[in-house]
């Protein structure tokens, strides 16, 4: 216990997996959390200050299910494991404990096994970072599990939209940085783990001296330069991992450097207003993710996770996508080859980078070999075409060519030969390597093999020595290899001639057990060749894990195109189910849409048989061509907020590189997007939805420039008439005259509309809807001009408000529509409602038909009744 106690003294923020043979135990505070979260035994073992100590355990074999559950309710693990046998500690004394060291710590943001991830999502630790007084910014961002590693400045007051772009599942900020203004206004946007980290680990030399140390270089020159925010959140990210890795070899690739304006700008708000990869109850169902991804790999799903969540600002790179795109859209039966390759290929990355971490099995070596000799498929198809290749994929196929790479191809070539067809997950486990592949390890195993022949030989040969027929050779892990005769013929064997031979042993109540000079030399090379065949076999593992490394690079580049092969021809398979076009991209920020589609609100309606109208949409920021701002009616339910949706969605798609469900799209790449669509309250923080609302106006008014998109809806509705009025008003004319971006503003407030005519680049549409026999239809498409009307009451009725109150309130709207002001004198606080006005005359009622062809006096009781249930029918 004193060995425990040391050790979790330096972990106390951790619950300690404390190894001790075959399973994992926890004492103390650790049993007690451990067992309420996984629904263990807590049991007790011994005593500690004179109380019972709390124990809990979990079997080593099974402990990554369990890591998951503790990860997910919010600890942190430190794995604790023994560093040598029981047979090693004897030799440093009889009573010597175990030693024991943590390997590694556990945390939401470390995690590498893939039991425990997500396939299809990234997996990223962040730290963020200030410095110069908190005017310059930086995050560092790494993904244990693959390698990856970026480096991204940022302006201070972006801090929060650019975390949330990424799918971090930890992030580091320091102490002193999480006091400062800025830096509690980003935690407070994003959902996120955060741990807190002393804020030495922070700075300039240590961020210098971790890069330097993680990569062995002398200087940082051959990665650029780096301001200092960069450098500070290098530091406090290599420092986190140095911890969590208890020392050892950090194992990420060279860093990637972003800029400030590489991405589109998506604020926190406006990702969980369009759904873009989280619905609004949190999983993936119904998110533009979920709808437009078809990619077939792990890293092609994480690849484009990463692309929609972070579409691109750069023109050159976003036609490179599209070229690739619309290489697979034309190339149908092409495009089913290497599909179906695809999906019989491993994940590349986390096999690779477990195999670096030390962390890997021989089925991670078998995934390399897989995923390589697939992607030398792939490039022996697409390199064979006449037509040329865009620079995309032609760097793809380069990267995958074998001929280009022969090392790697030589590396899968030998792991296919090396490796056994049945694998276990673990080296440890044993058998994994081919007979054939190595002569010393073929001749380890044949004798262990051959062991049951030999020993069943020499007992036979024994049996005719002796002539005692019940001689057998037996085994148990005290005496080892033995031979078991009954008591009876005991005695025979302890006489010359036999004595010489046969060395007695034991002695028990019906048999006597002895040992042979012969026996006892090959239960020793039985047992050597057992040790020796495992020996070997971990060598061999460790020569192939070597030469994994050797190649690193390659595999990493490899692992890249295949991902990169394996969006553009899912993203060409989804335009092609869906018609979706290849955007124009313009100079100017404009936004030119012929029958644009909403491709999740169209998803869900092809699901149910139901088709969905597209509309058209003109935006131009200068004016010139198109309205810079358009304020759009109608009824609700009518369309208008998937109308402003499927604009913003159309640039994510645009700019990430996909095509957009329309006829015809022409863009101005956009710098920003903002949607306020649905708000509601945040009592967490004291802010009422209508507060909620105002914060993410105000943010759209001070942010938004002239190449950016805006959607709002609805702005001022939580308070009252004319401050709403009043606060929507002027929102729309900061947007026209101070912004000049282009802008869909939707609202109720028809007094807004008569600002088309008083702003110079503003104009009105709505969303068209048809009474019918009294029932409210629905048209769903677009026109010029305002609504007459918005039709609440009708919507009213349709959901299903009881028939008095939906009268009443068209009584009211009557009142209203007549005079305005004639609000003062409504009773909108009387105790009684007023008494709904007389029923206009229905001669031609069916009911007043019945009851007119009625004759009261000669109705029998029965007949009454029957009438009644009559008229109840007609009503």
């Amino acid at each position: 216990m004193a060995q425990y106690l040391d050790i979790k003294s330096s972990h106390q923020d951790a619950l300690l997996f404390f190894r001790m043979g075959d399973f994992y135990e926890l004492f103390f505070e650790d049993a007690v959390r451990a067992a309420e979260i996984l629904d263990i035994t807590l049991t007790a073992r011994g005593e500690h200050d004179g109380k019972p100590i709390p124990m809990a355990g979990v079997p080593y074999h099974a402990s990554e299910a369990y890591l998951a559950r503790l990860i997910k309710s919010g600890e942190r693990v430190a794995v604790c494991e023994q560093t040598e046998s029981p047979a090693e500690a004897k030799k440093r004394g009889s009573k010597s404990i175990v030693n024991r060291e943590v390997v590694r710590v556990v945390t939401p943001g470390t995690i590498t096994e893939d039991t425990i991830l997500s396939s299809r999502q990234g997996q990223v630790l962040a730290a963020i970072a200030l410095a110069a007084g908190g005017t310059e910014a930086a995050i560092a961002a790494c993904d244990v599990s693959t390698g990856a590693f970026e480096i991204i400045e940022v302006s201070p007051e972006t801090l929060g939209e650019k975390a949330a772009s990424l799918p971090i599942s930890e992030l580091l900020v320091t102490e002193d940085d999480e006091a400062r203004p800025l830096m509690r206004q980003a935690l407070a946007s994003l959902r996120m783990p955060v741990t807190r980290r002393p804020s030495r680990a922070a700075s300039v030399s240590s961020g210098e001296s971790a890069l330097k140390s993680a990569y062995k270089l002398a200087a940082l020159d051959g990665f650029g330069s780096f301001n200092k925010a960069e450098l500070c959140a290098c530091g406090l990210l290599l420092d986190y991992l140095s911890l969590t890795q208890a020392g050892a070899d950090i194992r990420l690739d060279p860093p990637n450097r972003r800029g400030q304006s590489a991405s589109l700008s998506i604020d926190p708000a406006t990702r969980a207003s369009l759904e873009i990869d989280t619905a609004m109850n949190g999983g993936r169902k119904g998110t533009l993710l979920a709808t437009v991804d078809r990619t077939l790999t792990a890293p092609g799903a994480r690849l484009f996770a990463d692309r929609l969540s972070r579409p691109e600002c750069a023109r050159e790179t976003i036609e490179a996508r599209y070229d690739a795109v619309s290489f697979f859209l034309q190339e149908g039966d092409l495009r089913s080859d290497v599909r179906a390759c695809l999906k019989a290929t491993p994940d590349l990355e986390r096999a690779r980078t477990r195999i670096r971490l030390e962390r890997g099995g021989p089925r991670d070596l078998r995934s390399i070999a897989v995923a390589i000799k697939e992607g030398a498929s792939l490039a022996s198809v697409l390199a064979a075409l006449q037509t040329g290749l865009p620079a995309l994929l032609g760097d793809a196929v380069s990267a995958l060519d074998p001929a280009r790479h022969e090392d790697l191809a030589q590396l899968a070539s030998d792991l296919e030969n090396a490796l056994a067809e049945d694998l276990p997950t673990l080296a440890r486990d044993g058998g994994f390597i081919a007979d054939g592949w190595d002569a010393a390890l073929d001749e380890s195993r044949s004798l262990r093999r051959d062991s049951r022949k030999i020993i069943a030989e020499l007992q036979a040969r024994y049996c005719d020595e002796t002539g005692i027929s019940a001689l057998k050779i037996k085994f148990n892990n005290v005496l080892g290899y033995f031979i078991d005769v009954p008591a009876r013929h005991g005695d025979a064997l302890l006489k010359p001639p036999h004595a010489e031979t046969f060395i007695h042993r034991q002695t028990l109540a019906s048999n006597m057990r002895f040992s042979t000079p012969e026996l006892s030399d090959l239960a020793g090379r039985i047992s050597r060749a057992e040790e020796a065949a495992q020996t070997r076999e971990i060598e061999l593992f460790r020569e192939l894990c070597l030469r994994v490394e050797g190649v690193n690079d390659a595999i990493s580049a490899a692992a890249h195109a295949l991902a990169e092969i394996d969006v553009a021809a899912a993203a060409a398979d989804w335009a092609n189910a869906n018609d979706a076009v290849r955007p124009v991209l313009a100079e100017e920020p404009v936004f030119e849409a012929e029958a644009l589609r909403h491709p999740v609100v169209e998803a869900a309606l092809k699901a149910t048989g139901e088709g969905f109208t597209a509309n058209n949409l003109s935006l131009d920021a200068s004016g010139a061509f198109a309205p810079r701002l358009a304020l759009v009616t109608g009824p609700n339910m009518a369309g208008k907020s998937t109308y402003l949706r499927q604009g913003c969605l159309a640039v994510i798609l645009a700019q990430a590189g996909l095509f957009v469900p329309a006829k015809s799209v022409r863009l101005g790449i956009a710098d920003r997007i903002f949607s306020r669509v649905g708000a509601s309250d945040d009592l967490s923080r004291g802010r009422s939805t209508f507060m909620v609302e105002m914060v993410e106006t105000a943010a759209i008014l001070n942010q938004a420039t002239e190449r950016s998109f805006v959607i709002l809806d609805e702005v001022g509705r939580g308070t009252s008439t004319y401050d709403g009025l009043a606060i929507a008003w002027s929102a729309v004319e900061h947007l026209h005259n101070t912004n000049k971006c282009r802008a869909l503003f939707a609202t109720h407030y028809h007094e807004l509309t008569g600002l088309a005519e008083e702003l110079a680049c503003a104009a009105n549409l709505s969303l068209r809807a048809k009474e019918w026999k009294d029932e409210l239809v629905f048209l769903h498409d677009i026109a010029s001009g305002p609504a007459d009307r918005s039709y609440g009451v009708q919507v009213a009725r349709l959901a299903g408000l009881p028939a008095r109150a939906v009268r009443r309130a068209e009584q009211v709207l009557k009142k209203l529509e007549a005079k305005p002001d004639a609000v003062d004198a409504l009773p909108l606080f009387a105790s009684v409602a007023e008494e709904p006005e007389a029923f206009a005359p229905a001669d031609d009622h069916p009911a007043l038909k019945l009851l007119d062809a009625v004759s009261p006096d000669d109705l029998t009781p029965r007949e009454a009744l029957d009438l009644l249930y009559r008229l109840k029918s007609e009503r």
